[in-house]
Order: structure tokens, then sequence, then C-alpha cells
């Protein structure tokens, strides 16, 4: 197997990437689909062991939307693996991809994610002709007082509790943040048993009526706010508008959450702030996408309408990388049933440039989808923005960077005293995202940051260094080792030049080491 050269590599098995490995199979394609989840769905789909669903209380769908069109495709997988059209790689990361060079093929460099057994060195590159890239997104978080205390979660993290084990993170929850994903969040939490104190929206919902046009895009998301609405109204859940958490406090975990009324700017009103008891704080200001690969690979990307890094496709979901494709959420947050359409749109874009025919009115019915479907998220994004005055909530000790323990005075100090005039100056000298995360925390928090500090706002020459990593995810060392083939230790020509560790090419170093500078 290690020989083999695929017509296309998929990275990610989720909406975006499921639906791409699917339809590009079906087309002809031979097709390597890899993904970090031991089963498919991604983190939208995440779902119980599908092995042992006698263990759980609820249905293996319970919590989700769309789950008939996931087993469809699901199934659809499963008989494309059974006819050897598409070899699935579960339980592994792509940490680098190399372009086709000479051998006109891409090299997928993965690894075997924690707490799986290692794979053999002949396993560890994947070569494809063409690649599409639908590695996702993650919640995006700002800190604030409090934020570090056991029983603070990501919002997406709890629900992912919810839908893969049937676990309640708490018994009393703050849900808080803004964006349609507190509602789901919330509504399920209630429904799996847990009281839920407060849904704190930073932003009027009337700000949805300034967009009517783009709200009503996607009739299908009305239904979901419709059911959200219900839940809300049947558990007794108080939605509070305008509202955010300003602190969160207790005694080795969280016992109290302080809530505050905000303005259009997000500035707390004088005299709104309350005090409730909680043990849960599920914090969410939308996604981040995960753009190690597209950035590694150089990829084009802009800022998107929310602040985020994206990668910039064609129609037909192309990057600027010959042969390369991307789909889902690193194009834009836009949810499940856009990324399904954009990794559908990439796999026959694909199809189109590997020579096979496909019917044009399937990838023009697929167009008009997707950008009815980037209606529908612009004018979620403006109703949903960050608000323009979060740093007012924050204290002088307050971590922007939990991994390295970085307070925000540290941060301003840098901009204001050291003169560093981007996130990138700020990283190097205070070390913010320089922990494990390396960055995927607090990058957004910190470049918003640096950008209220320097009345300069972040464009993508200024957030790429934040996600531009040679080694795009941990590795193990024997992953390192393994770059080279046997041999005798490469030794310096000059004793003062640094030695390559045994067996490794100077040629491997270099890559892995030119964009460390």
């Amino acid at each position: 197997m290690s020989g083999t050269v695929f017509d296309l590599a998929v990275v990610g098995a989720g909406p975006a990437g499921l639906s791409a490995a699917v339809v590009a199979a079906e087309t002809g394609l031979r097709v390597a689909l890899i993904d970090a989840g031991t089963q498919t769905g991604g983190q939208y789909w995440r779902h119980p062991d599908e092995h042992h669903l006698d263990a759980f209380a609820q249905p293996e769908h319970t919590g989700h939307h769309h789950w008939g069109h996931y087993r469809d495709l699901r199934d659809r997988l499963r008989r494309q693996v059974a006819a050897g059209r598409v070899d699935h790689r579960a339980g592994r990361q792509v940490w680098r991809t190399d372009g086709p060079g000479d051998a006109a093929a891409f090299l997928l460099r993965t690894t075997a994610v924690a707490g799986r057994d290692a794979v053999s060195p002949d396993e560890r590159a994947i070569r494809a002709r063409r690649v599409v890239l639908a590695p996702g997104a993650y919640d995006r978080q700002l800190p604030l007082p409090g934020w570090t205390l056991p029983g603070v979660m990501a919002a997406g993290g709890v629900q992912a509790m919810l839908k893969a084990n049937q676990v309640r993170a708490g018994r009393r929850a703050v849900v808080a943040g803004t964006g349609p994903f507190l509602l789901s969040v919330a509504a399920g939490l209630a429904r799996a048993g847990v009281e839920v104190v407060a849904v704190c929206e930073a932003n009027a919902l009337s700000r949805w009526a300034a967009t009517p046009v783009r709200a009503l895009q996607e009739p299908g998301k009305l239904l979901e706010g419709a059911g959200y609405a219900a839940t809300f109204l049947r558990e007794r859940i108080p939605l509070r508008t305008r509202s955010v958490v300003t602190r969160i406090s207790g005694d080795g975990r969280v016992s109290h959450v302080t809530i505050g009324r905000v303005d259009a700017a997000g500035r707390v009103r004088l005299g709104s702030e309350r005090t409730v008891e909680a043990d849960l704080v599920a914090l969410g200001w939308g996604f981040t996408p995960q753009l190690e690969l597209v950035v590694g690979i150089g990829a084009r990307t802009r800022v998107d309408v929310d602040g985020s890094l994206v990668a910039v496709v064609d129609d037909d979901q192309r990057t600027s990388v010959p042969g390369v494709y991307a789909a889902g959420e690193a194009t834009g947050i836009g949810g499940a049933v856009q990324s399904c359409a954009e990794g559908e749109l990439a796999a026959l874009a694909a199809a189109i440039d590997a020579g096979f025919g496909v019917p044009s009115a399937r990838a023009r019915g697929l167009r008009r989808r997707i950008a009815r479907g980037r209606r529908f998220a612009v004018g979620m994004h403006r109703a949903s923005p960050i608000p323009a005055a979060w740093s007012t909530w924050l204290e002088d000790d307050t971590l922007v960077c939990r991994c390295e323990e970085v307070p925000v005075s540290a941060v301003r100090r840098t901009v204001g005293d050291l003169a560093a005039d981007d996130a990138r100056d700020v990283r190097v000298t205070a070390r913010p995202g320089m922990g494990m995360c390396q960055g995927r925390v607090c990058g957004f928090a910190l470049s918003c940051l640096v950008s209220e500090q320097t009345g300069r706002p972040a464009g993508s020459a200024d957030l790429e260094p934040l996600v531009r990593r040679p080694v795009g995810t941990p590795i193990r060392v024997a992953d390192i080792a393994a770059l080279a083939p046997a041999a005798a230790p490469v030794a310096p020509a000059d004793p003062d030049d640094p030695v390559a560790p045994a067996g490794v090419a100077p040629a491997d170093l270099a890559a892995l080491g030119k964009e460390s500078s």
C-alpha cells in the first residue's frame, strides 16, 4: 500500500470531507480519506461508539440535525470502502503536506492520534495527485476573569460530551457568548436534565432584522430556531440578550457567575451586574477555521466577515495551489449543510480536473446552493459579531494565554512599551500562543488585543503567522526519524555546524525549519 498513489486524498471526515470522499469515489476516483476521529462525522455528527451502542441510554442520533443525511453518507462510504475505491485511514492526523514536485503527487505525512498505536513507517506517508482539505474548525474563545477555572468549557466541548458520551458536564449551567450555536447547546443541556440558569447572548436579536433577506436564505435554520424556542419555553430557559458573563468565580471550580447587561459596543452598563450560582459555564463566540494545512501548503487566505482567516477558493472550491481544494469551515463558517455542498463540489472539481466526465447541471446546482448558504452566513456573522469593547471586561491579571500563563497586562505592555506592532511580535516577545495549543485557543483574542492597541485592523498577513506551523499537529519523535531513509548518520562539513540527527537528511530538516524564523 505504501507505493499507492491515490487520485485524491481527503483530509477530514466531517460533513465536508465525508461528502467529498463519497462523491469522488462514486465518480470513479481512487480516494484516501484521512481523519483524526475513529468514526466519521466530525464534530457536527459526533456520536457514541458504533460498536457499543447498547451501552448508551439514548439512540446515537440524539441531539442531531440532518442525521438521515449523515447515515446515507456513512452507508455510501462503507460501500466504497468495501469496493476498494476508498482507503479510510481513521485515527490519523496529517501534520504536513508537501507539494507534488517531480513526483507529480502530493505527499501527506501523517501520525497516529494520541492514545492510538503508532503506524508503520510505510503507512505514515500518503501520496495523492490531488488533495481536498476539509479540516473543520474549533471553538473561538475570549478570555475573561475566571475563565481558567474547572467547570468552564467551550460550548462545543459541552455539546461533544452530550453527543459522543451522553454525559452532562454539570448540573446548573450558564451558556454565554454570541450566535445561534448557543441555542443548540442550551437546548441539548436542558433535554439532558441540566438546569440552564441563563443563556447570555451578547447581541440584540434585532440585529437579524438588519439583514432579513439573508436570514431567509436558509429556511431550515428558521425551523431549527423554532424548535429551540419551543424547548426554551417548555424548559423555562431564560434568554438574556445584550448580556455577557463578566466574571467567573469559585474555590477550586466554578460556583458563581456574574452576568451584566451591555450596550451595543459591549460595555457593561453600570449597576446591571448580578451573580447566579452555577457549576458549569459554556462559552461560545463562534468558530475559528483550522487552517494549519491550508497555510502550510501555501494557499492564499483572506479575512472573512467574522474576522476569521479563511482559505480563498474559486467557484468550484479550488485554492490558489493547483491540485488543492478546500471545503467546509476552512472557507468560512457556514454550517453543516453548506459544508456538505462544498465538499461535494470540491470532489466534482477534482474529478473534472482528473479528466472524468461530470454532469454540469449537478455542479451548477451546488454552486447555487453554496452561494445561498454564504449569503446566510454573512447575515449570521453581521447579526452576531464579537462586541467591539469586549476587552473592557478584562482585568490586568486576566490570562490571555492559559498555556504560558500570559496576562493581558503583558500583552498591552509589549505593544505599548516595546513597540511590538503585530500579533507575531507580541507572541515571540511575551510568549502568548507559544504553549501546547500553539495559539489555537488564544490566537484570535491576541490578534484583537494587538489591533486595539495599535489601531490597525488585522489582515491576512497578520493572522497567517499565528497558524503557520511546519509541524501542524503534535507528533512522535519516530515520525521525524522516519523522514529519512535508513542511512549512516550525516556528518556536518564544519564541526561548528549543527549536527543532523542520525539518518535524517539535512534537506528534510531544512524543510521543517524554514518557516520557524
